[in-house]
């Protein structure tokens, strides 16, 4: 992937106000005007402001179940437990009862990612003194081995939902940053893995379009296999990263974050076979939904700019469909990035300024 400038640390930031809204409905403005020098400040920067925000709501707190041998009853009685206590001359109750904690999992992660820059030494003093302050107020709140947290698991209930920013950056930092040393301890690393960057980036594409663009309609929807019968048994599901609909025109996308755009043979350049093919199907599927009507659905593969010297940038006549090859260059200023980003929509859908 291309070296990153402060510009890219920044757009880091824009992706992540498009991909969680919560980023862009007002407090954060000052983290957008920030020098950040590494992406663990801007992080770290982030999370401090979210967990503060957060604080002045209260912490998400919801019941567990707990277990003590005490003087009176709460809660549930125990039998067992309490027959020990009797034959053991204590004069104790072992109940069961539900009360309502901090120390969930929600909290766990927050703690564990904020603990984690804090130890981490390209973190500048200001942002770690705002989290250590932070943390007094997790101190009822254990820590979790990032290796067994499921991000995918997590469910945000109705009276949680604000924390669902807050835990998206935990992602990013433990799934995409996490390093674990020789002695089992763990660090962080100086970038975002590539899978989890991608992942960003594709979310960003889809939630710009949705957001910016109102002329058209922005998904990520299924794509019908275009079958001669019913029998669509052990077929893997279609599912685009960015559909765009205008009325019968359709562009699907996707957007690729790699290492590396091309693949290299013999000193011969090519792009990625799996993914022309991938492209290719859909386009050819969704453009049989429309049957006799007059229509242009189209397709592209975005890819993130690298270092490479060889960027596609190229457009092809499939079969009667149009098959484009695009570059998105994130290590520009963000309104250049949003104008690429626009003269794609522009140029396929013939909308004018």
């Amino acid at each position: 992937m291309t070296k990153h400038n402060n510009h890219f640390i920044k757009n880091i930031y824009y992706m992540l106000s498009y991909a969680f809204t919560t980023l862009s409905q007002g407090g954060y403005e000052n983290i957008a005007t920030e020098e950040f020098s590494n992406i663990h400040n801007l992080f770290a920067a982030i999370l401090a402001k979210g967990i503060s925000r957060q604080l002045k709501q209260g912490l998400f707190r919801e019941y567990q179940s707990c277990k003590e041998d005490i003087s009176t009853v709460r809660g549930k009685i125990a039998i067992t437990g309490t027959v020990k206590n009797r034959l053991a001359r204590k004069q104790l109750i072992s109940c069961e009862y539900d009360e309502l904690s901090e120390n969930n999992l929600l909290n766990r992660i927050i703690k564990t990612t904020a603990m984690l820059l804090i130890r981490c030494e390209d973190v500048d003093d200001e942002y770690k003194s705002e989290l250590k302050k932070e943390m007094l107020f997790f101190s009822n709140v254990d820590t979790v081995d990032p290796a067994n947290v499921r991000f995918s698991s997590i469910r945000f209930q109705r009276n949680c939902g604000t924390y669902q920013m807050l835990i998206g950056i935990c992602q990013l930092v433990l799934e995409g940053m996490l390093l674990t040393t020789e002695n089992g301890e763990y660090r962080l690393a100086s970038f975002i893995d590539e899978q989890q960057m991608s992942r960003l980036y594709e979310k960003f594409i889809l939630e710009y379009y949705a957001k910016e663009c109102p002329q058209i309609k922005a998904s990520a929807s299924k794509i019908h296999w275009a079958l001669d019968d019913e029998n669509a048994a052990l077929l893997p599901e279609m599912q685009s990263d960015i559909m765009l609909t205008k009325d019968s025109t359709v562009l699907i996308i996707d957007a690729k974050y790699y290492a590396h755009t091309t693949q290299s043979q013999y000193g011969v350049n090519t792009l990625y076979s799996s993914n022309l093919y991938q492209i290719f199907t859909y386009v050819k599927n969704k453009d049989k939904e429309f049957s006799d009507k007059t229509h242009k659905v189209s397709g592209m593969l975005l890819y993130a700019l690298t270092d490479e010297e060889i960027q596609p940038n190229e457009s092809y006549q499939m079969s009667g469909n149009k098959i484009s090859v695009r570059t998105l260059d994130l290590n520009r200023e963000f309104s250049e990035i949003a104008e690429q980003l626009n003269v794609i929509v522009r140029e396929h859908f013939e909308i004018d300024d």
